[in-house]
């Protein structure tokens, strides 16, 4: 088997031009180096150095291990990196929790700062909405969650409200009837399907007026909309992003209306260093 000591000795030899230097810098004999230089060699069965010269020079073989070696030592500092992190109490991942009515440059942002701060940490990004999303905050499954804002929110739940608000609209087919009224109200609305966000939670909860069919997500109610299956209030993100094309919005009194999103966490779970920066960032 190979040795790390014997691929870091390999490497010091090349970098340094000589196999003394290497002795010198690492607090060994020159004896000792050459030794396990030519131990590698043999448990490569290759001639990594043409010793006939003055100093030991690469041979070709050498040039190709050379490459592999840096590659191993690099894993191990990235290896011996994570595992300091982790015993000093950085989390192995973030999970976040997002409701589809949120979206955010911001969040795109600390993202990317994210990777260059936790190289080594996994974040997970679910989407969930109401009642699924508090859910998974409290249940622990996520440790940050963006939701529309709520009146209230159970004494385990955190909360504090972005800067960003989001923007919902009626939305049809194009194709639909309702597309081409120019003018509608509730009774109006009431006369065609409603397509409603109907989470696993909140599933129980039925329409006031009209005929409804029901999505736990917001753009598998854009997909049904879509369709021409029913009118559906939607994030403007989503549909000007994914939908602008085959959708219509409807100029019903009341609509769009603005809605606040609030950052939440659980106050039984203390975030990690990763999760607090994140949420931090996300407050700003």
């Amino acid at each position: 088997m190979l040795s790390l000591d014997a691929l870091q000795v390999f490497a010091q030899a090349v970098a340094l031009g000589s196999f003394s230097a290497v002795a010198r810098k690492l607090g060994k004999s020159q004896s000792s180096i050459s030794t396990s230089i030519a131990n590698l060699e043999i448990d490569l069965g290759l001639v990594l150095f043409d010793r006939t010269h003055r100093k030991p020079v690469l041979t070709e073989h050498g040039q190709v291990v050379l490459r592999h070696v840096e590659a191993v030592l690099a894993t191990q500092n990235k290896l011996e990196h994570a595992a300091q992190e982790l015993s000093q109490g950085l989390e192995a991942r973030v999970s976040v929790v997002l409701s589809d009515t949120y979206q955010s440059d911001r969040f795109e942002t600390a993202m990317a700062e994210f990777e260059l701060r936790y190289p080594n940490l996994e974040l997970e990004c679910l989407i969930a909405e109401c009642d699924d999303l508090l859910a998974l905050v409290q249940s622990g499954r996520a440790q940050i969650g963006f939701v529309e804002a709520q009146a209230q929110y159970a004494p385990d739940i955190g909360a504090s409200t972005v800067a960003e608000r989001a923007e919902i609209s009626l939305y049809v087919a194009r194709t639909h009837p309702l597309a081409s009224m120019a003018e509608i109200n509730a009774d109006t609305l009431a006369d065609f399907r409603e397509l409603r966000l109907a989470t696993v939670l909140n599933s129980l909860e039925r329409p006031r007026r009209g005929q409804s069919w029901s999505a736990p997500s917001y753009l598998m109610l854009m997909e049904m909309a879509q369709r021409g299956f029913g009118w559906t209030p939607l994030p403007r993100w989503l549909v000007n992003r994914f939908a602008a094309d085959s959708l219509t919005e409807l100029r019903v009194r009341g609509w769009p209306r603005q809605v606040a999103v609030d950052a939440i966490w659980s106050r039984t779970a203390s975030l990690g260093p990763a999760g607090t920066w994140l949420l931090n960032r996300m407050l700003q």
